[in-house]
């Protein structure tokens, strides 16, 4: 078992949000920005412009992901 110390928990933690967040919106990325290339933020921009229509679980991951501790 691996023992994390330091700053590597620190990127860990921040890391685990961000996983959330790429799986929980997977779908929606797929489903609202399919002809969007990725890169320069273009998937996020295509995200907030359709943040209407996302799915209840990525919004809940977008939101716990925002107010994650070190946010």
């Amino acid at each position: 078992m691996a023992i994390m110390t330091g700053g590597a928990a620190q990127a860990q933690s921040g890391a685990e949000p961000n996983a959330r967040v790429r799986q929980a919106c997977k779908a929606d990325v797929y489903a609202l920005c399919a002809g969007v290339m990725p890169g320069g933020g273009r998937i996020k921009q295509c995200m907030l412009e359709k943040r209407d229509q996302l799915s209840e679980g990525c919004r809940s991951a977008l939101v716990a992901a925002r107010n994650a501790p070190g946010k």
